[in-house]
């Protein structure tokens, strides 16, 4: 019964969206209903086929942030189905412009984190964020939620190796490397210590290490293979908690 209700809510909220006469308060309850009934994975499949994604998709164009916020939480469900995530995928471009040029640390930004956070847990659409990726580390200047956001987009992003020159090749303030300090919080401390890990892998891999470096001051590169990474790395060797100390430890001989 409750799979049935469901879907009649997913696609009664639909047709709320598609009506163009609709408030934007009633256009937001109505993305608030089909986002929520999006986070059961049995409804993720219906919806697609009941047309919802591109229905949801259209209002990240809305100059509302509370429309542009809810359909970005909504697609953010609904991309939790992989088969979704192809037409999903369209929406890549519009949401990444969204989340670079957009308010600093707004509920826009960080459900379009999400979002491409979810659109990267596979290698199958990175390559779209080739033209857009290397802006992602100077939002980590932002506040403690939009950090932790984006060191999960990072992290997806780093495990790849075809993404390894690029993000490397990113320019980055020097601030970057506080988050290497001790006091900084343990799930910030150790997504930064397992992103040095990811791209220190990935650049062996790929020869990196034993050839001209091909990055410009300023860029991660020369902020990660710089003395003072190092430092702050060996100092954590002796950080109070278990996981950062240990995850320290692993790091150390290839630094």
């Amino acid at each position: 019964m409750r799979g049935a209700r469901d879907v009649r809510w997913a696609a009664a909220g639909l047709s709320s969206v598609l009506r163009p006469s609709r408030s934007a308060e009633d256009s937001t309850n109505a993305l608030v209903t089909v986002g929520n009934n999006a986070a059961f994975s049995v409804n993720q499949a219906i919806i697609c086929e009941l047309g919802g994604i591109p229905i949801v998709g259209n209002k990240i164009n809305s100059p509302n942030p509370n429309i542009k916020e809810k359909a970005l939480n909504a697609l953010n469900n609904l991309s939790v189905n992989v088969e979704n995530q192809i037409k999903i995928k369209v929406y890549i471009n519009q949401v990444c412009e969204d989340v670079f040029s957009g308010s600093p640390n707004s509920v826009v930004q960080l459900a379009g984190l999400r979002l491409l956070t979810n659109m990267t847990v596979t290698n199958d659409h990175q390559h779209m964020f080739e033209l857009h990726y290397r802006p992602v580390p100077g939002l980590l200047t932002g506040n403690g939620n939009t950090k932790v956001q984006v060191l999960k987009l990072l992290l997806n992003l780093s495990e790849n190796p075809a993404m390894t020159e690029g993000l490397l090749g990113a320019q980055v303030d020097s601030s970057f490397l506080s988050l290497y300090d001790g006091h900084i919080a343990k799930e910030i401390l150790l997504r930064v210590l397992m992103l040095f890990e990811n791209i220190n892998n990935c650049l062996r891999m790929e020869g990196y290490l034993v050839v001209q470096p091909i990055f410009t001051n300023g860029s991660l590169f020369f902020l990660f293979y710089g003395e003072e990474c190092a430092q702050k790395i060996r100092a954590l060797v002796h950080h109070h908690d278990a996981e950062v100390k240990e995850k320290a430890v692993t790091i150390i001989p290839t630094i």
